[in-house]
């Protein structure tokens, strides 16, 4: 198998307009545990400090537990109208602390959905643990499904023990896992995420106001979930989107909800200030056609068939090269995801992201005569 080497210009693969790369500052000085900014379109860290430090996520955690009932429902296994039994245990929750509560009632039924929505607005830890008995039956085999579906999201250094975050040595998560867990949240159920940027509350004739204080401080923002126990300290976990172009920030360890809110504004303000997100590759945008031999066509797209973008400093969009190296010959039958090669995207000398290419659609084999012809041709080496 001989390796097709073909560059590809520059231009073709960028946003209009870009001038020249521009000086980009450090990242604003976060006065947190640690922290991440993520471009939610490529999935790449912008900005980190001690990314990968186990933390406390305190009721950062109630996101996985919404994560997982979504899912629940999306399997059709539950129904936003299911009615919920209060447990003794749920109702507690709160009861003799200062913990966030819906303030739902012991021995009542309560509408899934109003669950959702006391768990997400009003970060109750009754609403939390109902829930998490109705899924699973009891709270700690509901953390076990939360170490499973972490383990399945990518979320490498988190492990958890209870549904609410509650503190514990054995429940811990990491900035970087929490803007992964944020970037599946939003991109796999995008109806229900509405439901984080609802404002307030009213259940039991108490109205609670959405925890997170950034919705009324930015209009881009649209979440996500506030935390804190002592040992956590303050934590935000935020998105916001400007121009078609979404941020996530998970910063954790500040020392009141005002430095986790102004801190939070602050990465979001520089991820948009000085990076650029760049699409390079995806169903609709194949990176080339390549010739098929033996084919019921003579040629197929190649390409990725998920969305492949880059997140660059601010103007040096136009110094990308990319370079595509193609197995060949190709010869049918292929199949659609069949690898065919691979693409390396460089900068400025270097590389930043090598992925494999991919056939777009099957090509099934083609008429006899046909076949022959190609044989034919390959021997000659057309």
């Amino acid at each position: 198998m001989k390796n097709l080497l073909l560059s590809f210009a520059a231009s073709v693969l960028l946003l209009p307009g870009l001038a020249l790369a521009a000086a980009i500052p450090d990242p604003p000085a976060i006065d947190a545990k640690s922290y991440a900014l993520m471009d939610y379109d490529s999935g790449e860290l912008i900005a980190a400090s001690n990314p990968d430090e186990k933390v406390a996520p305190a009721s950062i955690t109630k996101v996985l537990t919404t994560y997982i009932v979504f899912d629940e429902i999306k399997q059709k296994r539950l129904s936003p109208n299911d009615d919920v039994l209060i447990s003794e245990k749920a109702w507690r929750q709160g009861i003799d602390s200062s913990e966030s509560r819906m303030f739902v009632r012991v021995g009542t039924q309560v509408k899934l959905i109003d669950l959702l929505r006391g768990i997400i607005i009003q970060s109750g830890n009754d609403a939390t643990v109902a829930v998490a008995e109705h899924v699973a039956g009891s709270e700690s085999v509901f953390a076990d499904l939360m170490n499973q579906y972490a383990k399945r999201l990518g979320m490498t250094n988190s492990h958890f023990a209870d549904a609410s975050g509650l503190p514990d040595p054995e429940h811990y998560t990491t900035a970087r896992d929490l803007t992964t867990l944020a970037r599946a949240l939003i991109h796999d159920f995008p109806e229900w995420y509405k439901i984080f940027a609802e404002r307030e509350f009213t259940y039991n004739k108490i109205r609670q106001p959405n925890r997170n204080g950034l919705l009324e401080k930015d209009p881009s923002v649209d979440g996500i979930k506030t935390g804190h126990t002592s040992e956590a300290g303050y934590c935000l976990l935020s998105s916001a989107v400007r121009d078609g172009h979404r941020l996530i920030a998970a910063v954790m360890g500040t020392t009141s909800w005002a430095a986790r809110e102004q801190s939070s504004l602050e990465l979001l303000n520089y991820g948009f200030r000085f990076f650029d997100t760049t699409s390079l590759f995806g169903p609709g945008k194949p990176a080339q056609t390549a010739r098929v031999y033996k084919g019921n066509v003579d040629g197929i797209a190649i390409g990725t068939l998920e969305p492949v973008a880059l997140s660059l400093p601010r103007g040096s969009a136009d110094k990308l090269q990319v370079s595509a190296q193609i197995n060949s010959p190709i010869i049918a039958p292929l199949s659609k995801g069949q690898a065919l090669g691979t693409a390396t995207i460089v900068l400025d000398g270097k590389t930043l992201k090598t992925v494999p290419l991919v056939a777009m659609d099957d090509v099934p084999l083609g008429g006899f005569f046909h076949r022959l012809i190609d044989t034919i041709r390959l021997w000659l080496g057309w």
